[in-house]
């Protein structure tokens, strides 16, 4: 069962998991990980079944298939298996993965690992999903996902539209997106909450964008504003005004 063996050590590594850290997932000493991957013990098949529900594999293709020596042809077959259905599969980032998000963004191996769904009003486009979380675009409630399209260039930004803006300083945002009139190389970040000063990002800083399509949201968590958060709201949009009027003049 060397080829087994070869695959979970392969799999851990891709996932860039250390013995132990892969141990713990399967619910295993660290000591056997490593028997397996040394080639000291045969894996059992229920260790086997589990690392097939994580990777999406079959017992086939672990027991069988060397998908270290394979790697780019297995992996174009599942994306080609992806798509052949006409719906797009839309990888989902929750809020716990952003951070690996942003190492991993560019890395198609990586995004290929994320769990997906599809959408029937979606088809063959690029769409990538994101869990958002905080009230700054109220009244879309937090823990709400957006689900993107990718926008390829700059020059497709519509000015007042949503996205989600993926940046080096400010990871994973939900927005809407101004051009800024005196500088071209920037844009405005605006949030739907006054609560919530906008603020600037320069283009050499930004990693991604994907124009909202869809937002999907628990029933239960939709808010509703009071009157006394109305009136704050105003009375910051007031101030803020207030504001520009004085630096214009």
């Amino acid at each position: 069962m060397a080829i087994a063996n070869k695959n979970l050590k392969y799999l851990r590594k891709l996932r860039g998991w250390t013995q132990q850290e892969f141990a713990d997932k399967l619910r295993i000493k660290r000591s056997l990980v490593g028997a397996y991957e040394e080639e000291r013990a045969e894996p059992r098949i229920d260790i086997l079944e589990i690392v097939c529900d994580m990777f999406k594999l079959t017992l086939d293709d672990i027991l069988r298939k060397d998908l270290s020596d394979n790697r780019g042809n297995y992996l174009a077959k599942r994306r080609a298996l992806k798509l052949s259905g006409g719906r797009s599969d839309i990888p989902f980032v929750p809020v716990k993965a952003a951070a690996g998000y942003l190492a991993g963004y560019a890395d198609a191996d990586y995004i290929d690992e994320l769990n997906t769904f599809t959408l029937p009003m979606l088809t063959g486009g690029n769409y990538r999903a994101f869990e958002i979380i905080g009230d700054s675009m109220l009244p879309t409630p937090s823990g709400s996902v957006i689900v993107g399209e990718k926008i390829e260039s700059p020059e497709e930004i519509r000015t007042n539209n949503t996205y989600i803006v993926v940046s080096k300083n400010e990871g994973i945002v939900y927005k809407r997106i101004e051009k800024n009139g005196r500088l071209k190389n920037k844009f405005n970040l605006i949030s739907d909450n006054p609560a919530y000063p906008p603020y600037s990002l320069s283009t050499d800083e930004i990693l991604e964008i994907w124009q909202a399509q869809v937002i999907i949201s628990k029933a239960v968590s939709t808010q509703r504003l009071d009157l006394n958060q109305i009136a704050s709201m105003v009375t910051t949009l007031n101030q803020q005004v207030n504001t520009l009027k004085k630096k214009m003049n």
